[in-house]
Order: C-alpha cells, then sequence, then structure tokens
C-alpha cells in the first residue's frame, strides 16, 4: 500500500508528475473554486449585479441569446473570423520563421522589421486597415492576422534555432544537401515546438477576436460582447466572454491532443 504522505509530498517535487486522476482533480478544483467564489459574492449582495450577476442570470441570458436565434449566428461567424485570420497567418509565418531561424541574411533582412511592428498594438491598425481593406470581412480578419502573425513569425523562427548544431553537422557530414537539411531534420526536429507554438497564437487569434469586431460588425461573439455593453447588460457580457474563452479552451485542447498524438514519445511518463 502507497503510504498516502510519501504520495502527497511526492507531487510537490520539482517539475514532478501528477497522474491522470490526480491532474484532473487539481483542475476541476481550479475551476469549481472561483465559480463558488461568483456565486457567494452575487449571493451576498456585496457586489451591485450590475457589476457582478449571478451565474443563474448568466446562464439565463445566454439560453435567452440561444432562443432568440442569434447565438449560433455569433458563433459561426466569429469561429470563421479567428480561423481565417489564424490560418493565413500561419501559412505565412511557417515558411518565413523556418527561412529566419536557418539563415542568418533572412533573420538580418527579416527580424528587425517583425520585432519593431510586433510591439504596435493590434488596435492601432483598425483605421488604416478600413482605409486599405474597407469594412466587410477582409478587415476583422486582417486585425486577427495583424495579432497574430508577427508573433508567430518570431516564435517559429526561435523554435528553429534551438535545433541543436550537432543533427545540422551530423547530416552534412553524411552529405546531406542544404534542402535535405532543412526538409528531414531541422524541420522533423523543430515541429513539437512549432505546434506548440500554433497552440499559443491560436489563443492570441481569440483574444483579438472582440478587437477585430470593432471594425463595422453587426454579428460575432464579440460585437455581442460590445452591444451589451452599451446598454449595461452584464449578464450578457460575461455570457459573451465565457463563450469565447470556452471556444479558445476547446482549440486549446484540439492542439495538445494532436501533439500527443504527433509525438507521443513526448508524453511518456
Amino acid at each position: 500500500m502507497t503510504d498516502p504522505t510519501l504520495a502527497s509530498r511526492s507531487r510537490w517535487v520539482i517539475r514532478g508528475a501528477l497522474s491522470r486522476q490526480g491532474y484532473l482533480g487539481f483542475a476541476l478544483a481550479g475551476l469549481l473554486v472561483p465559480l463558488a467564489g461568483w456565486w457567494w459574492l452575487a449571493a451576498q449582495g456585496i457586489v451591485d449585479p450590475v457589476f457582478l450577476p449571478a451565474p443563474d442570470r448568466v446562464l439565463d441570458s445566454a439560453r435567452a441569446w440561444l432562443m432568440e436565434g442569434d447565438l449560433l449566428a455569433d458563433v459561426s461567424i466569429s469561429v470563421y473570423r479567428v480561423l481565417t485570420g489564424f490560418l493565413i497567418s500561419a501559412l505565412i509565418a511557417l515558411p518565413l520563421g523556418l527561412f529566419i531561424g536557418t539563415f542568418a541574411p533572412v533573420k538580418a533582412f527579416f527580424e528587425p522589421l517583425t520585432d519593431f511592428v510586433r510591439y504596435m498594438p493590434a488596435a492601432a491598425f483598425i483605421p488604416l486597415v478600413m482605409l486599405w481593406v474597407g469594412i466587410d470581412e477582409g478587415a476583422k480578419i486582417a486585425i486577427i492576422f495583424i495579432g497574430t502573425f508577427f508573433q508567430m513569425v518570431l516564435m517559429i523562427a526561435e523554435d528553429v534555432r534551438r535545433v541543436p548544431m550537432e543533427q545540422i553537422e551530423a547530416a552534412q557530414t553524411m552529405g546531406a544537401e542544404r534542402g535535405e537539411v532543412i526538409m528531414r531534420v531541422i524541420l522533423p526536429s523543430a515541429k513539437p515546438a512549432i505546434l506548440d507554438t500554433l497552440r499559443i497564437t491560436m489563443g492570441w487569434a481569440w483574444t483579438y477576436l472582440v478587437v477585430a469586431e470593432l471594425v463595422a460588425a453587426n454579428s460575432g461573439l464579440g460585437f455581442a460582447v460590445l452591444k451589451a455593453q452599451r446598454f449595461l447588460q452584464t449578464d450578457k457580457i460575461f455570457a459573451g466572454i465565457i463563450l469565447i474563452g470556452l471556444f479558445g479552451l476547446a482549440t486549446d485542447q484540439l492542439f495538445r491532443w494532436l501533439h500527443r498524438k504527433s509525438f507521443p514519445w513526448l508524453h511518456r511518463t
């Protein structure tokens, strides 16, 4: 029989591992404790419901949103905007980041400019995007692209630079050409880190949704949150924010599942 004291101590070993049941227990507690605190504050009337509606009011607001027939349409258009902006970013950032991380001249040419632009807030580009792209769907997608692309490029380049030089030199010693080194050594070695980078930047794409839907939108989860703000519909604001968080969490878990399936040897304990 396992000593309970020993088992408890083993959980707090630096970079130790948890069983699946242990992880799920802590994860569930991490979700339920804030929810219980929120419910308690609302029930005690400590905070005005205008500022902090009770969870059941938020749930009722989400149900009414669904019954009115707008929720599914808002979800679908927001998912389309996020995925399209993210995929365009990834299609450009993957090869560019690979070349920046591999070739010094490409790094010198692109990295300073990319480093400079990534510090500019995406919201500041809204007037320019409206002038260049207009106010249709392209504008919303462009804001999500701007918010994710420049960070994604630099992170992918850093993932590529972490490939051990010993692997590259070994391939060159065996007669591999430059293209073969890139495709058969650098890219396969960097793939796990690149997939993690895509997972992280997908989260950023969701966080830029509300900013993107500032651009003359008349639908979407972010637009609904902004519209509810005008009428002090705090319960609907909470519902919209929670829904965005849930969809972001779902895509994050999808990437984690893909990582486990693609690179199972990295998840063995």
